[in-house]
This record gives structure tokens, C-alpha cells and sequence, in this order.
């Protein structure tokens, strides 16, 4: 049940908008979190004219009667396809800066003050072309967190960001279709039939992982042999477990394979005194800490929900201050 005293305890709203979902956080100044919801409306399923209905079917019940309420928008709310386009900025970019490029949209209730966040962008001349929205806004709150940052940052996922941050100023990054490869592969590929669920808390399927992250990061051309050898494992392997354990084994292999292909690319020029920052969920997060690891880097996990509230609260700030 909602704390009935919200509407008189909100200084602003956090609003965490993706393809398929948006989640949003009620604030009282100091950060305390007074309540949160989530929603299945993401922009895969809204029209524009439907973002301010959404938001407010999420979040009206904390909205006083009187005034208006910064509501901090991160995500693909902001996308050309969103409620109204907050356009990239380039990199380099300094985190504590992403306001500046704020979009704010028309609201027919008089109760919101919406600002769309952007994301960031990079043209082929700083290491390739690529964008990111939503992941900046993670970075931005590293940058709260720990302010004057740099080093490496990854944010698994999907599409996993890696960024190179200097003094709080995103240099450079790039995206790996890691996540979105790994499940092709095991859902509509010939290791479909061979695969199963890992657990990295079984100690034979961890080893797999860790075997399968070393072995592509020593020869990453030959991870299309490497693929096709999972299912010729599969049928030729007496070694391995049998039933649900040998598929658990097996996708373990594979999720070694994808994301230790990435680290091939990522973690090249890394010196092994660098600390990897990881933002994300917890259990993607751990995967990817397990793989650094094999491969001799320390990493430290950044919570997504600390990050996105640190970054929007950054923002907010700004646009206060301005």
C-alpha cells in the first residue's frame, strides 16, 4: 500500500523508461526513496500521445494537488520514436552536463515539469560509430558517486556499453550485441537442441564458463569452430553429465564463449592494475566479474537501481542550479 503522506514528502520523481517497460521512483529531498512502481508500457508499445497518460497512470497518486513536479526521464523516452526526441550528444561529454540536452515535453496536467534526458553519441573518427540512451544516466551517477572517475566502465546487457571515462567525462565507448547473440544462438541456432539453463553456482558449469571465457580469449578466430563444437560435444562427449546437467553444462560453455569474445575486444590495452566498474543487474553482473576474473581483472558492481537514481539525481541538481 502507497505511504499515504507521499504527496505532502515529494520534492521529484525518477523515471527509469525503456523499449518495454518504465520504472519510477517518488523522492524526498535528501534522496530518501518513498515509493517505486513498474510498469509493461515501454516505447515498443506507446505512441507519443500515450507517454503522458502512461506516466501519469504510474505515478499520479504521488502528485500533489497544488504546484508542479520535476519528474527526470532517462531512457528511450527520449528517442526520436519517444514522447519527444532529447537528440545525442556527442563525446567527449562531461556527466555532470547531460541536462544541458534535456527535452521537455508538453503536459496537459499542470502538475508535471518533465525533462527527457539524451543519451550520448560517437562519430566514426572517435573509434566508430555508436549510441547509447539510458546507460549514460548510469555513468552519470558513477560520476556522483565517485566523482572525478576514470577507468573502464562496463554496463552488461543486451547490448553491453563499455566506456572509458577521464575525470568524470565519457571519452569513448562502445557496444557489444553480446546478450542479443548469446540468445539467437541458443534459441534459434543448431545448439538449440543442446542447450539447457546454467547455474554458475554448480561448480562444473562455473568451470565451463571460465574454460570456454580463457580459451576465446586466446584465439577469438575461432570462435564460429568453437560454437559448432558445443554441439558436437553434444553428441560425442561421454565425459559430460547426462539429462538437465549436461544442457546446463553446455549453456554455461556457450555464455563463456560470447561474453569472453567481447572481453577479447574490450579488455584489450587493459592494464591488469585497472579495476573494471560493472553497472548492472546483480546476477548479469557476477558473469561478467567471474569472466574478468578468469582472465586476471578486478572488478567492483555498481547496483543498476543506485546508479539510475544517483545520474538523474545529478541531473536534477543541474537543472536546480541553473
Amino acid at each position: 500500500m502507497m505511504e499515504t503522506s507521499i504527496p505532502q514528502r515529494l520534492a521529484w520523481v525518477a523515471v527509469d523508461w525503456g523499449s518495454s517497460n518504465l520504472r519510477a521512483w517518488a523522492l524526498a529531498d535528501g534522496g530518501e526513496v518513498l515509493a517505486e512502481v513498474e510498469a509493461a508500457r515501454g516505447m515498443l508499445d506507446l505512441a507519443p500521445a500515450d507517454y503522458e497518460p502512461a506516466l501519469l497512470a504510474a505515478i499520479g497518486d504521488w502528485l500533489p494537488v497544488e504546484g508542479r513536479t520535476p519528474v527526470l526521464v532517462c531512457g528511450m523516452a527520449g528517442a526520436r520514436q519517444g514522447w519527444r526526441e532529447a537528440p545525442y550528444r556527442p563525446v567527449p561529454r562531461a556527466l555532470d552536463a547531460l541536462a544541458q540536452g534535456a527535452a521537455r515535453p508538453d503536459t496537459e496536467d499542470a502538475r508535471l515539469d518533465v525533462h527527457l534526458l539524451p543519451g550520448l553519441c560517437q562519430g566514426g573518427e572517435a573509434g566508430g560509430f555508436d549510441v547509447m540512451r539510458g546507460e549514460e544516466t548510469q555513468l552519470a551517477g558513477l560520476a556522483a558517486l565517485e566523482p572525478g572517475v576514470s577507468g573502464p566502465v562496463c554496463l552488461p546487457g543486451t547490448h553491453a556499453k563499455w566506456a572509458t571515462l577521464q575525470a568524470g567525462r565519457v571519452e569513448r565507448f562502445h557496444t557489444f550485441m553480446t546478450g542479443e547473440l548469446y540468445r539467437l544462438l541458443a534459441e534459434r541456432s543448431v545448439l538449440a537442441h543442446s542447450l539447457g539453463e546454467d547455474d554458475l553456482a554448480d561448480s562444473a558449469c562455473r568451470e565451463a564458463f571460465t574454460t570456454a571465457v580463457t580459451e576465446v580469449v586466446a584465439a577469438p578466430e575461432a570462435f564460429t569452430r568453437q560454437l559448432f563444437g558445443l554441439r558436437a560435444m553434444d553428441l560425442l562427449d561421454e565425459a559430460l553429465p547426462s539429462g538437465e546437467a549436461r544442457g546446463a553444462v553446455l549453456a554455461a560453455r556457450l555464455s563463456g564463449l560470447a561474453i569472453g569474445l567481447e572481453l577479447a575486444g574490450a579488455c584489450r590495452g587493459l592494464d591488469d592494475a585497472q579495476r573494471v566498474r560493472l553497472i548492472g543487474g546483480e546476477a548479469l553482473c557476477r558473469r561478467y566479474a567471474l569472466a574478468l576474473s578468469a582472465l586476471g581483472h578486478e572488478s567492483e558492481i555498481i547496483a543498476n537501481q543506485r546508479a539510475v537514481l544517483a545520474g538523474l539525481g545529478l541531473a536534477r541538481a543541474a537543472l536546480d542550479h541553473d
